[in-house]
């Protein structure tokens, strides 16, 4: 069974709906940030501040390479992967490539809930975090828009909505 491979903006949705994706398809899932984080025992952040952009771009290029050769896998992507080299030609050459589209609004909403720490979010307020948002969307929607499937997002609140998203997902690629 090829890959699955779902990405989108920071915060979307994309590691809850791929976990949830993988539990009901029987499946293994993988977070590409994560399992970057686990070959180099670095968090992203630490890679970018001690390597710079470019060398994590390079080790993301080529543990996108090497997950997305796994069998019977559900990948989620960082935000900017589909954005670099040849990553998203790649994408859709191994695998089923799932565009989780949310909204400003709803990205923003998805953010303020988030555990996790975002870098690139730190100290902004909610103006600037709108605008900031809004233009990495416009510079990277290109890249994301060429996905084989683009499915819409709206806040997901609870694990109804996160279903509702995974059936979509299911009777697309069933479909």
């Amino acid at each position: 069974m090829r890959c699955t491979i779902l990405i989108g903006y920071m915060c979307v949705g994309k590691t809850t709906v791929g976990r949830e994706l993988a539990r009901r398809t029987n499946r293994m899932f993988y977070d590409l940030d994560w399992y970057i984080e686990e070959r180099y025992h670095k968090t992203v952040g630490k890679i970018f501040e001690e390597d710079g952009e470019e060398r994590f771009r390079d080790l993301e290029r080529r543990m996108l390479h090497e997950v997305a050769e796994f069998e019977n896998v559900v990948l989620s992507c960082g935000g900017g992967t589909p954005c670099f080299f040849d990553n998203m030609e790649y994408m859709n050459e191994v695998a089923d490539t799932f565009y989780l589209k949310a909204s400003p609004e709803t990205l923003i909403e998805h953010i303020s809930l988030s555990r996790g720490h975002r870098p690139l979010l730190d100290g902004k307020s909610p103006e600037e975090l709108n605008v900031f948002i809004r233009e990495q969307l416009e510079q990277r929607s290109p890249f994301y828009e060429k996905a084989q499937h683009i499915i819409p997002v709206h806040p997901l609140y609870d694990q109804t909505k996160v279903n509702l998203l995974v059936d979509e997902i299911l009777k697309t690629k069933l479909g």
